[in-house]
Formats: C-alpha cells, structure tokens, sequence
C-alpha cells in the first residue's frame, strides 16, 4: 500500500498530541467521544450546487497497484452515490511525493475544485501548502498526521482501522494452518507464516502485528517472520522476498505491499498466501486465500456531501467494520479451509459489536511480559511509552486520538530484519 509513514518515532510522538478523534461519517465519533473534533459536521457555508461541484484526486499510482485501485474504486462509488458525472471529477494518477504533488493540487485548484484528495503519506507536506493559498478549498489527505497541528480549517486527515481487516484475514489464514495441521502437510510447530512488508513504520508493524494476533486467536503454535522490501511497490523484490521467506521455513505469506510479487511467488511455490487491497485470486488462483481490504467509498462520500451540504469536514477520520470502510475480499473457495466462512462471520460480528478488540493485550507479550507491564519497565523505549495513554480497559486503542496508525510494538512470536 502506498501509504508512506515516517518512522514510528515521528508518528508516536504525533500520536499524543492529536487533539483530534477519528469520525464518523455524519461527523458523529464511532470511536471516542470524549475526543471528538469539534468542527466535524459544523455548518461553515451555504454549500455548494449538486451541478456545481468538482473534485480533484491525487494519486501516487493508477488503477494497475492496488492501493490506488482501491481507492480509484471508492472513487468511483462516490460519484454513483451522489450523481457527479465524469466531468465533475478530475483524477491525477501517478503522482511521486516530492513538487509534483503541489504541482497537481495547485492545478486542481487553478481549475476549480471545491475539495481535493491526495492518497499517499508523502503528498502531505504538499498539500499542506497549496491548502494554505486556498483557503476555500478543502484538502483530504490519507495516511497522514499533520491536520490537526496546521491550524488550516481546510486540511484534514483520513484512514481507517484497516488493522480490523487485517485480523480478520489473519483467522481465515489461521484456519488453514489449522488444517495443513490436520491433514499432515505440517507439524504444528511448523506453523511459521511469512510476511513481506514495506518499511518498518507504524501503520506496517500495525498492520502486521493484527494479521498475525488474527491467525493465534485459532491457531495457537503460530510464528512470524517479517522481511521489509524497503519499497510499497517493486514487484521483483516482492518476489524475490516472499521467494526468501518459503526457503527459510514459512508455510504461508501475506503482504504489506502493492504488487502481486508474492501472490506469484506462492502460485509457483504451491504456499497459500494472504493479500492486500485487492484480491489475488487472479494472481494465484490455486493459493490465495483471501485479502485485507479498505473501502474507501464511505469516507469519500462523506467528505463530497459535507461540502455540498455546507458542513465541516472531521480533521481526522477513521472507520472500520461497523461503518463499511473496511472488509476482506472474497474467499477463494478452493483454498480455504472448511468452515472459514463461519468463522469470519462471526469473528466480524464480534468487532462491530465492540466485543473483541484487535490489540487486547491479554492476547500477547512484549519481552514476555503484558503490554502494560512492559510500558512500566525499564525495557520500553520513550517512543513507546509516549503511547502509554492509548492503552486502557484492557486494550490498545488503535487510530483513536488520530486517525494514523501508530502501534509501534514488537511483540513476542514475531521476528523480522529491521
């Protein structure tokens, strides 16, 4: 995915002075009150027509990666949801993270866009500028943190607890480790997954870290081995690293990443794999399980109506499960194992209702020892205990002071070559 983070000592720093929470999409916090922007769904215009509006999107790639595929999707489902016609949207694809970003946002403005979306973490600073120059425009920018200390009425942040999907694929992978346990393909200690990962940032450790809670909550002998690519997007390398991870004992893969590198890896390898963004069933059609999803219709819906309606968009935005923002895609049938879709079912059910939490920190250790105990310790770093205040009740309160990942622990059962 071509979200670019810093490193987790940037973003966790971030973390504890947002004073912002993530949203819901009628403005309402599905998450925390008690933190809730105070502008979001304020009225602060008379709207704009229907017939009036044009939006302008900025991506770091095109519908051929699919994180910009995803987003292209939602996009998409925006405009048939609200009735603007193709020459009221305006996509600017293939957009690197450096002045090329301000020069396309600067061009949207120029050209009349009344909201303005960019998807990469490095088009943010960017951004930011242009948005200083129009006031009167408003600016959305994913994956970012810098919204609610710009002190711009017009910039706000966006994700989702995308960390909710990537549990939820980590049990349909669990479940089939299960069964290579059961019919003999492995041992139970043998249980070992492989996860080829982008930069060791927040939202990848984040990402990773429920993947792999996902897959122990039905398969208790799990291990995991990380090897980060140093890129979002190179599908050799991506290969060649999932390539590296089968060869060093892993019985099954999954991704934070762009391409179908891995997914082709394991076609070939005959290793199920578990995906990103889009399916992969295409790539690997005799291996692929399913993939963590974001929908990202939900957010981009609600963000167009608010500047039709007149109404003040959150400064951070965050949705999972109970909203739509996030899912898995389909299961493959000829490779998940027997009862996946049971489980699923009511593995999703128990996150909308609130009655399991991704990072519960009875579910894992950090150097053997509860998450809160190690806070305590001597053994955390600054950077984590600067996260102290997202855990309460028992759990780690993910992407709600802002909508940014910001999970930077490494915890017991998982290794990788940072």
């Amino acid at each position: 995915m071509k979200m670019k983070k810093l490193l987790g000592l940037l973003l966790a720093a971030v973390m504890m002075f947002a004073l912002t929470a993530c949203g819901s999409g009628d403005g309402s916090d599905s998450k925390s009150s008690a933190d809730k922007p105070t502008n979001g769904g304020d009225s602060v215009g008379s709207g704009v027509a229907l017939a009036d509006i044009k939006v302008g999107f900025i991506f770091i790639g095109d519908e051929n990666e699919g994180y910009t595929a995803a987003h292209q999707n939602g996009a998409n489902a925006m405009m048939e949801s609200l009735g603007l016609s193709k020459d009221q949207v305006t996509f600017k694809y293939n957009v690197p993270e450096g002045d090329e970003s301000l020069e396309a946002a600067e061009d949207l403005a120029d050209s009349g866009c009344n909201i303005i979306f960019a998807n990469s973490f490095g088009h943010e600073s960017y951004v930011m500028q242009v948005a200083k120059k129009y006031p009167d425009i408003q600016f959305c920018h994913a994956t970012g943190y810098q919204a609610a200390s710009s002190g711009l009425s017009n910039m706000h942040n966006y994700f989702t607890s995308v960390y909710e999907s990537r549990y939820v694929s980590g049990v349909v992978a669990g479940l089939k480790l299960n069964e290579m346990i059961k019919d003999g393909t492995i041992k139970a200690d043998e249980a070992k997954i492989g996860y080829v990962g982008a930069f060791p940032f927040a939202e990848v450790k984040s990402g990773f870290t429920a993947f792999y809670l996902g897959a122990k909550s039905v398969c208790e002998t799990v291990t995991m081995e990380v090897q980060y690519t140093s890129s979002w997007a190179d599908q050799a390398m991506e290969l060649q690293t999932a390539d590296a991870l089968i060869a060093d004992g892993c019985v099954l893969i999954s991704q934070h990443a762009d391409t179908v590198g891995a997914p082709t890896a394991c076609e070939k390898a005959g290793v199920p794999v578990v995906g990103y963004n889009i399916s992969m069933i295409e790539a690997a059609p005799n291996t692929a399980l399913t993939s963590a999803s974001i929908d990202w219709a939900p957010y981009y819906t609600y963000a167009v109506k608010c500047v039709l309606d007149g109404k003040a968009i959150d400064v951070d935005w965050c949705q999972g499960y109970s909203e739509g923002a996030d899912k898995i895609t389909e299961l493959n049938e000829k490779t998940v194992a027997e009862g996946t879709a049971d489980k699923v079912k009511e593995v999703e059910d128990a996150i909308k209702a609130g009655t399991l939490h991704v990072f519960d920190t009875s579910t894992f250790t950090v150097s053997g020892m509860s998450l809160e105990d190690y806070l305590a310790s001597d053994k955390a770093t600054d950077d984590e205990k600067a996260l102290a205040a997202n855990v309460s009740g028992g759990y780690y309160h993910e992407s709600e002071s802002a909508s940014a990942p910001s999970f930077i622990f490494v915890i017991d059962g998982i290794t990788s070559n940072e």
